[in-house]
């Protein structure tokens, strides 16, 4: 189970929150000019990184606030909780230590929870 730390709340449960899908994902400006294809590609297609990861997470049962979070998505260390509008931080330097500055007051470092197994590994 992770702790998440809201931004607005402080540090709650996992199962407070859900999860939005990639962070930083731009809408189209001109979404009727696209073809099925590219519409398709803006829906449907994200990037499935195996290490540190951009998501965007809402506090669903809480401040039903938006935010974004740098996590690593293999060992569910939580690197950095940050504003929506905001920049991605710098993961620039020594794994583990990305987080830095760009953490939400009293967020944590690490999950408190084991690693789950996947089913997509190796796809």
């Amino acid at each position: 189970m992770l702790l998440i730390s809201c931004p607005n709340c402080g540090p709650r449960d996992e199962t407070e929150f859900h999860y939005g899908g990639q962070a930083h994902i731009a809408y189209p400006e001109n979404p009727n000019d696209l073809t099925d294809r590219e519409w398709a590609e803006y829906l449907f297609y994200r990037e499935n990184t195996k290490g540190t990861f951009a998501e965007r997470w809402v506090h669903s049962t809480g401040c039903r606030q938006w935010f974004n979070m740098l996590r690593d998505t293999v060992s569910y260390d939580i690197h950095s909780i940050y504003a929506m509008g905001q920049p991605r931080p710098d993961t620039t330097g020594e794994y583990g230590q990305a987080g830095g500055a760009g953490l939400a007051p009293g967020a944590p470092t690490t999950s408190t929870a084991a690693a789950a197994p996947t089913s997509s590994e190796g796809v």
